[in-house]
C-alpha cells in the first residue's frame, strides 16, 4: 500500500466537459461516502439477508445477465480480445450460478466487523481491546471479468465497506445489468443503495479523477493487465491493493512423481491460462529432465500448449522453441509456457527470484527436506506443494470470493478476503484514570 494525502478541489482552468466530469465523480464518490457511514453499523445479519437477496435476483434475471453478456461477447472481436480473454469476459448459466453461489458462501462466512483481536486489562484497570472496523470507500478497477463486479460488491458490503467499481469497456453490458441487481437488492433490504456504485461513463479519465479522492475513497483496488496497475499505483492519492503481475513457477525436483507432476503442470498452465494464478515457467532439475520432459511436453502439445525453453530443453524435446530473454519476465495469459532445466532446487530458487512476480510457486517433490528448503526460500504469496498453482485463489482456499490477490508485503498478502478489507481500531475503557 501506498499513498499521500491531496487536494481534491476542482482546477481553476477545468471547463466544459471536464468540469461535469468531475462534478460527476465526485458526487458518486460523496454518495459512496456517506453509505460506507451506515454500512458501517450495520448487523451482519442485515448484511447477510441482503447477500441471499442478491444471490436469488441473480437467479431471477439469468435470462436476462446472459442476454446482457452476450452483446459483450458479440462485441469483444473488436475490442481486440484473444479466445482466452473472450473466455474470462463469458458467462453461461453454470458460470452464472457459480457466482450466485458464492455470494452465499460469502454471507455464510463469520462476519469480521467487531471482531476482537487483543484485548485485556491493563495494569491502571484500563480495558483496552483492538477491533476489525470497515476500511470505508473501496475503489475497484478491473478488467473484462464480470464476475468481478458481483465478487467485490459481495465482499464490500460484508464487510461492512462501500464500493465504487470500474470495470473494462469490454463488460459494459454485463456489469450495467449486475450492478442493477445489486443496487434494486440493496435498497429492498433496507441498506442505502449508493452502497454499491458505478462508474456511469466510458470515459478513461474519470478513474484518474476517482484516484484524486482520497478524503472519500480509502482504497484502490486495480485488477488487470500491467499497464492499468501501473497507472493506478502512479496516480492513486489513497492507498493501493494490488499485484503487478501472475508470473508463476512449477518446479519438478528430481524426486518428483512424474504422473503428479504431469498432471500438475497441465493444470496449472492449460486449466484456464488467462487467470493470474496460471503457470507461465517450468522448471525441471537435471536429474529428471530426459525423463520428465518428453512426457510433459506431450501432455502440454496435446492441451496445444506452445512451448519455449532454454539450451537443454530444446535439446531434450527438438519441437520446444528457444525462448527469448525477455520471455522468462512475461506474463503470457495465454497457452504458452516457458521451460528450463535446472541443475538443483537452488538453482530453481535462484531463477525464480530473477524472474517472479512473488505471486505463486510450486514445487513437486517426494523429498520433505526439499519441501521445506522451496517454503523457506520462495518469497511469494503462496507456495504450492505438490499441487497446482491454481489453487491461489480465495474460494479454494476457504475465503470466500476474493477481493484479489496481492503481492503487497504489508497490509495484506495473497488472496484478500474478508479480513483484508479490515482495519482495526483500539477501544480504551476506563473509570476516571488519568495519565501521570
Amino acid at each position: 500500500m501506498s499513498g499521500t494525502t491531496t487536494d481534491n478541489s476542482l482546477p481553476a482552468n477545468q471547463f466544459g466537459p471536464s468540469h461535469l466530469l468531475w462534478t460527476e465523480c465526485r458526487v458518486l464518490a460523496e454518495r459512496a461516502a456517506e453509505a460506507a457511514r451506515h454500512i458501517g453499523v450495520t448487523s451482519g445479519a442485515a448484511r447477510n439477508s441482503w447477500l441471499k437477496m442478491a444471490a436469488e435476483g441473480l437467479r431471477h434475471r439469468r435470462d436476462e445477465i446472459l442476454a446482457s453478456n452476450q452483446k459483450d461477447v458479440d462485441a469483444a472481436p473488436g475490442f481486440g480480445l484473444n479466445a482466452a480473454a473472450i473466455d474470462r469476459l463469458k458467462l453461461d448459466s453454470k458460470r452464472l450460478e457459480a457466482i450466485a453461489r458464492a455470494v452465499e458462501e460469502v454471507a455464510a462466512l463469520p462476519d469480521p466487523v467487531g471482531e476482537v483481536i487483543h484485548g485485556g486489562k491493563r495494569p491502571n484497570g484500563l480495558e483496552v481491546s483492538q477491533i476489525r472496523v470497515p476500511l470505508g470507500v473501496i475503489f475497484m478497477i478491473y478488467e473484462s471479468r464480470p464476475n468481478v463486479t458481483v465478487d467485490a460488491a459481495a465482499l464490500c458490503i460484508k464487510s461492512g465497506n462501500a464500493c465504487i467499481l470500474r470495470g473494462g469497456k469490454e463488460a459494459t453490458h454485463t456489469n450495467r445489468i449486475f450492478h442493477q441487481i445489486l443496487s434494486d437488492t440493496l435498497e429492498q433490504s433496507g441498506l442505502p443503495r449508493d452502497a454499491v456504485g458505478i462508474v456511469p461513463t466510458s470515459d478513461r479519465d474519470a478513474v484518474g479523477v476517482l484516484l484524486q479522492m482520497s478524503d472519500k475513497i480509502d482504497l484502490a483496488i486495480p485488477r488487470g493487465g500491467s499497464g492499468l496497475i501501473k497507472r493506478v499505483s502512479h496516480d492513486a492519492k489513497m492507498p493501493v491493493l494490488k499485484h503487478d503481475a501472475g508470473i508463476c513457477h512449477v518446479y519438478i525436483d528430481k524426486s518428483a512423481d512424474i504422473v503428479m507432476g504431469v498432471n500438475i503442470i497441465v493444470n496449472s498452465k492449460a486449466q484456464r491460462p488467462a487467470v493470474c494464478n496460471a503457470a507461465e515457467a517450468l522448471l525441471v532439475h537435471h536429474e529428471i529432465a530426459q525423463e520428465f520432459l518428453p512426457i510433459a511436453a506431450e501432455a502440454l502439445l496435446a492441451e496445444d500448449v506452445e512451448l519455449r525453453g532454454d539450451h537443454e530443453a530444446c535439446r531434450i524435446v527438438p519441437i520446444i522453441v528457444p525462448a527469448s530473454e525477455q520471455d522468462w519476465d512475461t506474463e503470457y495469459g495465454e497457452k504458452i509456457l516457458n521451460v528450463a532445466v535446472v541443475a538443483d532446487i537452488d538453482a530453481a530458487l535462484a531463477h525464480i527470484h530473477r524472474h517472479s512476480s512473488k505471486h505463486t510457486e510450486a514445487i513437486i517433490t517426494r523429498d520433505i527436506q526439499a519441501a521445506q528448503h522451496f517454503i523457506a526460500h520462495a518469497d511469494s504469496s503462496a507456495v504450492m506443494v505438490n499441487a497446482s498453482t491454481r489453487f491461489n485463489d480465495g474460494g479454494e482456499l476457504g475465503l470466500g470470493a476474493e477481493i484479489g490477490i496481492s503481492t503487497n508485503k504489508f497490509h495484506a498478502r495473497g488472496p484478500c478476503g474478508l479480513t483484508e478489507l479490515t482495519t482495526t481500531k483500539w477501544i480504551v475503557i476506563g473509570n476516571g484514570q488519568i495519565r501521570g
